[in-house]
């Protein structure tokens, strides 16, 4: 049986950027584009709305430059509006060549909001349309508040879609603008348009109020929309857009009769990408790019994996550029334990690993959180040997932090017995630190790892004189992992973690 193409169109630096607080800059934006166009290969990407500032146009500018010299200015669109010609303006200027231009899908929205009848809009839309075929420019339409004129005012609707088709548009575009559909009724509405307009390319934009905009996505797809719109990370107006990276897996794994362009393999490094520029936290529990989400806590499914894969789904890490990982807390077992030591090449004895055990349970029990790189301090600590002997120890700094005057550190290091001294300024204390420790490196021929995260937490409702936590994440030889650092000053907590490193690598 042929499979059904389906067109997925990524929305984030248009409608992800309707997230509170965030905001692309241009290099950002372009850098992101790229990514989705050709390291994830979505088919299309909206990036922007028309007028909506300067920085948005120099946005739009350089990434129209850049897809003109690749040959993508038709998969690149921009959001319009109805407004006598200015949006069509905006888009010559910037170099855009496809509008998404927003109209009124229900009635209440074109009654209350323009205060126009439907004659009068279809009107106004029809001149948009041909002015922006004059100018080269391909039109696909928007049906904002499609989904309530469903449920509320279907007679306008289909009288709108009677129009349109008429008119000289690609595709048709219908948002759940404000996430109020269920899947019965997905199916339904789009079912019905599908049917009677079988020629004309539909698209569905599902927002995930109700966190339904997966199983919404689904069901479109069953009633026979040919493009699909997502965000990555599932940014987006309140609740969020459907996100692309669970769109994905849900089609590959559910829907094998659909074929779609995207790439697996890159959803989590564009994931992580866009989390760095928006600072927007990916929660630990979030399907496909979260935390956690490849991570077996409990023993017994970690014992499975061992026997067979017992705890094992279609959902393979590998697939997405990822790795299974084996907390380590006080549901862990023995065979947890064993596997994060078979990756740090380390062996134990039944009797020592039931020693190591109990004391990661009972630091489970203090809600402290333990991590593969801990395990060799831990073992240390518990079995009082020199299974882990520190080479290298952080022996002296000073920090200085001087109005007018850049952060600096002077710091001895202690390297198999030899002490090394270098002094180094930053941008901060804990900047200047690592500047200093790499100038020792570089002395020595060494490379260090690469700070990718940083993270300080405190317990809720402390005083400034609590003990905080310095969590770092690494990278090394494209291996990514994590020290912790504990003190009452989070600079010297993130030395502690830092030294943790320097032995762990």
């Amino acid at each position: 049986m042929e499979k059904r193409k389906i067109e997925i169109m990524d929305t984030t630096l248009r409608d992800g950027e309707q997230t509170s607080g965030v905001s692309f800059s241009a290099a950002e934006k372009l850098t992101i584009a790229q990514l989705l166009l050709e390291e994830l290969n979505v088919d299309r990407i909206e990036i922007a709305s028309a007028r909506v500032s300067e920085g948005e146009f120099q946005g739009v500018k350089g990434i129209m430059s850049w897809a003109k010299e690749k040959g993508y200015t038709n998969r690149v669109e921009v959001l319009t509006f109805v407004d006598g010609g200015l949006s069509i303006e905006w888009m010559k200027k910037s170099g855009a060549k496809v509008q998404n231009l927003l109209t009124k899908g229900s009635l209440n929205h074109l009654t209350h909001q323009l205060k126009k009848t439907p004659e009068q809009h279809f009107y106004e839309i029809a001149k948009t349309i041909s002015l922006a075929k004059e100018n080269n420019i391909e039109t696909n339409v928007y049906l904002e508040d499609w989904s309530n004129g469903m449920r509320n005012s279907p007679e306008y609707v289909f009288q709108y879609l009677d129009f349109i088709v008429t008119q000289p548009v690609k595709r048709v575009l219908l948002p759940d603008t404000l996430g109020v559909l269920i899947p019965e009724h997905t199916f339904e509405y789009l079912s019905k348009i599908t049917t009677k307009y079988p020629g004309i390319h539909f698209d569905f934009h599902a927002h995930n109020d109700y966190d339904l905009s997966i199983a919404n996505v689904m069901e479109a797809l069953k009633a026979g929309v040919h493009g699909l719109h997502v965000t990555v990370n599932g940014m987006g107006e309140r609740a969020g857009n459907a996100p692309l990276e669970s769109t994905v897996a849900v089609i590959n794994d559910f829907m094998p009769e659909i074929e779609i362009n995207v790439k697996e393999p890159s959803l989590y490094k564009v994931s992580k990408l866009v989390e760095a520029f928006t600072g927007y936290r990916i929660p630990a529990n979030k399907p496909i790019v979260g935390d956690n989400v490849f991570t077996q806590t409990a023993g017994i499914h970690a014992d499975g994996d061992t026997k067979n894969n017992l705890y094992f789904n279609d959902l393979l890490p590998e697939r997405f550029g990822r790795k299974r990982q084996y907390a380590l807390g006080k549901t862990s077992g023995k065979a947890n334990i064993e596997k994060n030591l078979q990756e740090l090449g380390l062996q134990l004895n039944p009797e020592d690993i039931k020693l190591v055990t109990q004391r990661i349970i009972a630091l489970g029990d203090k809600k402290e959180t333990v991590t593969k790189e801990d395990l060799p301090y831990i073992i240390s600590d518990v079995l009082h040997s020199k299974i882990f002997e520190e080479k290298i120890i952080v022996e002296s700094y000073i920090l200085s932090h001087a109005k007018g005057m850049r952060p600096s550190t002077t710091l001895c290091l202690k390297m198999d017995g030899e002490l090394i001294e270098e002094h180094a300024q930053g941008d901060g204390q804990f900047d200047a630190f690592m500047n200093a420790l790499s100038k020792i490196y570089k002395s020595k021929n060494l490379e260090l790892p690469k700070l990718i995260d940083y993270a300080v937490r405190i317990p809720p409702g402390s005083s400034s004189d609590a003990l905080c936590e310095t969590v770092i994440t690494w990278t090394n030889n494209a291996k990514e992992f994590k020290t912790r650092g504990l003190d009452s000053d989070q600079t010297v907590a993130a030395i502690i973690a830092t030294q943790k490193m320097l032995n762990v690598v």
